[in-house]
């Protein structure tokens, strides 16, 4: 539907210039033709990771089939029991190490990816979290056949294998998560100073009226989340904003006692020119 909207859009633009020449068409066209091509290739990356998400859950459903006849088994008799347990639970490690190796391509697919979705994270985080308590399941249910004299030997390495991949998945899952948590603090992060012209001289904020130069003090400067804090009092009954922000994105006014507070209105646009805010007060 997005496809179709986009090149009616196009073509209504095309139609509705009465005395457009033709340089002016191909531009549309080819506008339209890139925008076409960037629908198609997040549409392609979306369909991708929700047939991974399918597999996934496809596995946890069979495991989970796989987990039931085993438990039927170990309460049954027959030369055929262990026969059956054995090859469910080998089918059982065989799936969670296929979930674990579709979650890390789901992860990557992600980080690779054009799209950036809370949701899909937190689905990633949700299915870790399931696949950790499968494993334990799993173990349970191994320490229920070992009671009950039934031990598949052969399976032990695979188990241990896959407890220390699912822990190592976990803890590189806890790791990327405080890399974004890192990397967003940062995004969000700004300075301020404000002081007197023979202050900001002090300190090389202002050096022969120009802002900002090499070698300043940055511990001068008051480091603050630009989402949380969009109100700066000034202290002052004359201030001067010397570093450049857009002027629609803040007002400047006094109090009741005359002094000036910087109000910031829209905190991204106000941010977007420079990190640092330098006041020029009396």
């Amino acid at each position: 539907m997005k496809k179709i909207a986009l090149s009616l859009l196009c073509a209504l633009a095309i139609a509705s210039c009465d005395t457009g020449t033709t340089g002016q068409e191909q531009e549309l066209i080819m506008v339209r033709d890139s925008l076409n091509q960037v629908i198609e290739q997040r549409d392609l990356e979306i369909e991708d990771m929700i047939g991974t998400l399918n597999e996934i859950e496809e596995g946890f459903r069979d495991i989970s089939q796989a987990e039931n006849r085993v438990s039927i088994a170990k309460d049954g008799e027959g030369a055929n029991q262990k026969e059956r347990i054995k090859e469910n639970m080998q089918f059982i490690q065989t799936t969670m190490k296929q979930n674990k190796e579709l979650i890390a391509k789901l992860q990557r697919q992600l980080r690779e990816s054009s799209l950036q979705s809370g949701e899909l994270k937190r689905t990633i985080e949700n299915l870790t979290a399931q696949l950790e308590e499968k494993n334990k399941e799993i173990s349970e249910l191994r320490a229920e056949l070992e009671a009950k004299n039934i031990r598949i030997a052969e399976l032990d390495a695979q188990v241990e294998g896959l407890n220390t991949n699912v822990t190592n998945l976990t803890d590189e899952s806890q790791r990327k998560s405080e890399v974004i948590s890192q990397q967003d603090e940062e995004l969000n992060t700004a300075y301020y100073a404000f002081g007197t012209k023979a202050e900001l001289k002090a300190q090389n904020v202002l050096v022969k009226k120009k802002v900002l130069q090499d070698n300043f003090s940055k511990s001068y400067f008051t480091k603050i989340d630009i989402r949380t804090e969009k109100e700066i009092k000034l202290y002052s009954r004359s201030a001067e904003i010397l570093t450049n922000h857009p002027s629609g994105s803040y007002t400047l006014q006094q109090d009741a006692n005359k002094q000036y507070v910087l109000r910031i209105t829209n905190p991204q646009q106000f941010w977007s020119t420079s990190k640092y805010l330098v006041v020029q007060v009396k």
